[in-house]
């Protein structure tokens, strides 16, 4: 050191530092933590508080910001490493120290020298102290002398001093109420012992997380406390510390876990558990019984995750998702709302649902980007060995499909659920209810939703927020079974048998998986829109409040889905007529296709665009492979077999693509992924066309696309926004704009067209995307006329509806085979009984009086046949 220097950075030998960058360089920190501090350092001098005195929290500290270019740390508190103390000045000043420095001097010559300092608050208790009457659960003082040193160092500056929050956790999995037999020998999880640092970080080196909490300018803080004597400033310093280093940590391990018997004790013995009992019990079924009887509810319901479960999930995750997806894509935007989110409140997770994948994907994200896991609301059928067992283990809980007339278990639900929201985990729900089949969102169920929402109004100093969140799918690893279901085959019963013959899923390929996060959901905003009181709530004005989070939730998920290269690869093969699709025209109609999306404002995958936005070829030429693998189409060389490697059987330039007509059902599940984002145009376009003249009553179109809307309300999700009127003339002022209609004062028509398509052209591919749903509705109404004759139940209408529907298709009646669908038929029917045809009573479908005859059901046939598009794009 130079004369007057009283500190001195640390210089690993090359043996230490090698060690160092082997270990230290996986820490997992933000992207933002190095650009944070690098903010902070150019306001003041930098003093980066830690908890609990540990040599080897200050090692990978002080590797960490050497790496990043961060100024380099001149002084630590003594780390009891006596000659070794890697600052210190030598052994003999380690023997024999000079009384006339003290640690205070030291930090204040750090800091006047242009470095920083790591100041750790606590000491671990060790197995003296607690022998002496400390806890393992609270560390003992270390650093007040130090804290204090800092006060009377800022009243001689000008400059504040940034106290900065650090804290490495070095183990992701949750704390435990209680003590281990192992903690008094390593210290518990919170506080833990060199010893125990390392064996964490070697079990847990993936996810070894560095983390930043808000700063404190101790100036501004001083000023603010300027009438406290400094005793009580420091204990309100460390204790602010402290919390944001407590929030910090939780905000990757989750709450403290119990025993499952405990808290399952604890639940029966809530207010609201209790006094259902009590009002159940009667001269039959004693309270005790009835206690009893919830318990054995809790624990059929009940998660109880597992560290040794989670870490075997982790690796049989990534192994199963490198080997059939081609990888799962997420904004690392979204993740960090995500976490800020979870430091404040609660996170209920309202993912879509199209696929048993959902249930692992949420949580395979979360452990790769260190959040806590969330304990996932599952349905019963899925509780079959050994599927249960494991999903439990992994944060699932089960819940019964229907519970309706049972008042016990709805209140252990309640209470379980009331449980998790008041402890702050995470909660992941399916608002759907069961998978789309049809890779369309279905109506939200308000069952669960309204539990949630009860327990987290009961918890007001805890916020919860509600997230949608977009689970898209380029194939579904459950195609096949879907197509069976769809075409009126009955749902299979989960059990262990169908699992081990899902071992067929691991011969394929299933393209990416992508997941948005759209805007998280307060209650306070939502009561604030319905201009509500979330105090003085009656039972309809909370069914108001559940109802608008629940289609809320839905049309963010709308507005957030991802256009994938295989969505928008399936949309262009099944919106044309045309025998074959050549592989420039896929291209071509994709690129135009996306162009129409992104002047919406949507996102897409990464694997669809370049960094400037524009379409990427190879990924349609990598999403038709998928689809050919698959043998959901097939590849032709008309003009001959390119010489390239891969030959005839290979995507690319030059091929032709033909999708086979059984598989169509298939490649329709992932195409409705996207089909919301052109309804509102394709509804428009249908209207013109249908009238037939070069141009038409601008009136006359409006009211067809009123019709289209009412008739497919069961359909699609439309906008709740805004009234009709103006979602029309919202619609033609963008297609005008962009120059695919024209229109007088009352009249309009096809426009001039853009990209190389004239103004028809656009309308008649818009309206070849919504075709099949039109056709199906035909079918619907042909079907009609079995309601002359007697009754049906839904069984049997759906059933002989599909056999109408192949005749048709084979007559060549319809042109699309997707549109023999049970789903469109479910929506038609829901349809014409709003609209007077038909009476649904007691799980039978009845013919009303407006459906008097045979000629009655030609007159609606007719009419939606009517909106049929032209036959050939």
């Amino acid at each position: 050191m130079r004369s007057g220097e009283l500190t001195k950075v640390y210089e690993p030998n090359p043996l230490l530092e090698a060690l160092y960058r082997r270990f230290f360089d996986r820490i997992h920190v933000d992207e933002a933590w190095a650009r944070r501090v690098r903010e902070l350092c150019a306001k003041g001098p930098v003093v980066y508080v830690l908890r609990s005195l540990n040599f080897i929290d200050f090692l990978a500290l002080d590797y960490l910001t050497k790496r990043h270019g961060l100024p380099r740390i001149r002084f630590v508190n003594d780390l009891g490493l006596w000659i070794l103390n890697p600052l210190g000045k030598g052994w003999l000043n380690a023997i024999l120290p000079d009384s006339r420095v003290t640690p205070a001097d030291e930090l204040e010559d750090a800091l006047s020298q242009g470095g920083s300092a790591a100041l750790f608050l606590k000491r671990p208790p060790g197995v003296l102290d607690i022998a002496a009457g400390a806890t393992g659960g609270r560390g003992l003082k270390e650093g007040d002398e130090l804290v204090r040193a800092l006060f009377e160092i800022q009243r001689k500056r000008d400059k504040p001093i940034l106290l900065v929050p650090q804290v490495f956790v070095w183990s992701k999995f949750p704390d435990t109420r209680g003590t281990e037999p192992f903690d008094a020998l390593l210290g518990p999880r919170e506080w833990p012992s060199p010893a125990r640092t390392v064996a964490q970080f070697f079990y847990n080196y993936k996810h070894v997380a560095l983390k930043l909490g808000d700063p404190i300018d101790l100036k501004a803080f001083l000023a603010e406390s300027a009438e406290q004597p400094d005793a009580v400033v420091v204990r309100r310093v460390t204790y602010a510390i402290l919390r944001k280093l407590e929030r910090e940590r939780r905000g990757v391990t989750g709450p403290a876990e119990k025993a499952p018997e405990r808290v399952r004790q604890e639940i029966v013995r809530s207010p609201r558990l209790r006094h259902v009992i009590d009002e159940l019990a009667d001269e039959h079924t004693d309270r005790y019984t009835l206690q009893a009887r919830a318990l054995e509810m809790l624990a059929e319901l009940q998660a109880t995750p597992g560290r040794t479960t989670i870490k075997l999930l982790e690796v049989v995750f990534d192994r199963l998702f490198q080997r059939i997806y081609a990888g799962v894509e997420y904004d690392p935007k979204d993740i960090e709302r995500l976490r800020e989110a979870a430091k404040q409140g609660t996170l209920v997770l309202l993912p879509s649902h199209k696929s048993h994948i959902d249930y692992l994907i949420l949580s395979y994200i979360f452990n790769i980007e260190n959040l806590p896991l969330p304990m996932i609301a599952a349905g019963d059928n899925l509780n079959f060995f050994p599927a249960g067992g494991i999903l439990r283990r992994g944060g699932g809980f089960f819940i019964r499909r229907s519970f309706r007339g049972d008042r016990l278990y709805a209140a252990v639900v309640d209470a379980y659920v009331r449980r998790l929201i008041r402890d702050g985990y995470p909660i992941e729900l399916f608002l759907e209810g069961g998978r789309s089949r049809t890779g369309k969102l279905m109506p939200p169920k308000f069952g669960l939703l309204n539990m949630v929402v009860d327990a987290a109004l009961a918890v007001p100093d805890r916020p919860s927020w509600f997230v949608p969140v977009s689970i898209g799918y380029e194939r579904v690893i459950e195609g096949a079974s879907y197509e069976r279901e769809l075409q009126g085959g009955e749902k299979q019963k989960e059990d262990a048998k169908g699992l081990f013959k899902s071992r067929d899923v691991l011969r394929h390929r299933y393209g990416r998986i992508n997941m948005q996060v759209g805007q998280a959901l307060a209650l306070p905003e939502i009561a604030a829109e319905l201009e509500l009181d979330l105090a003085t709530l009656s039972p309809a004005k909370r069914r108001s409040l559940v109802t608008r989070i629940g289609n809320r939730v839905m049309d963010e998920i709308n507005r957030v889905t991802a256009v994938t290269p295989g969505a928008l690869t399936a949309l262009v093969l099944l919106s044309h007529d045309q025998r074959g699709l050549s592989h420039s025209d896929l291209v071509t109609c994709s690129a135009r296709f996306l162009d129409v999306v992104s002047r919406m404002g949507a996102r897409t995958s990464p694997a669809l665009t370049t960094p400037t936005g524009t379409l990427r070829p190879e990924s349609l030429r990598e999403a038709v492979q998928l689809f050919a693998d698959a043998d959901l189409l097939e590849i032709r060389y008309p003009d001959g077999p390119p010489n390239s490697e891969g030959g005839a059987g290979r995507a690319g330039p030059g091929a032709v693509y033909t999708v086979v007509e059984s598989k169509r059902l298939m490649l329709d599940t992932t195409k409705n992924i996207i089909v919301h984002f052109f309804v509102e145009r394709a509804l428009v376009a249908i209207s013109l066309l249908s009238l037939g003249n070069e141009d038409a009553p601008l009136d006359a179109v409006r009211e067809r696309v009123r019709e289209l809307s009412r008739l497919f309300k069961h359909e699609f999700r439309f906008r709740a926004d805004a009234p009709f009127d103006q979602i029309f003339e919202q619609t033609l002022n963008t297609m005008e704009a962009v120059s695919e209609i024209a229109r007088s004062t009352d009249r309009i028509a096809a426009g001039a067209g853009r990209d190389g398509w004239s103004g028809r052209d656009w309308l008649t591919h818009y309206a070849a995307i919504l075709r099949n749903f039109l056709e199906g509705y035909r079918v619907a109404a042909r079907s009609l006329k079995l309601l002359l004759e007697r009754p049906q139940t839904e069984k049997e209408m759906s059933k002989k509806a599909l056999g109408i529907g192949q005749h048709m298709f084979l007559d060549g009646e319809i042109l699309r085979w997707e549109a023999v669908s049970k789903p469109i038929l479910a929506s038609a029917y829901n349809a014409f009984a709003d609209q007077g045809y038909l009476v649904h009573r007691e799980g039978k479908y009845h013919s009303s009086p407006a459906l008097a005859d045979e000629a009655a059901v030609a007159e609606l046939e007719e009419r939606l046949h009517g909106f049929l598009p032209p036959d050939k794009v």
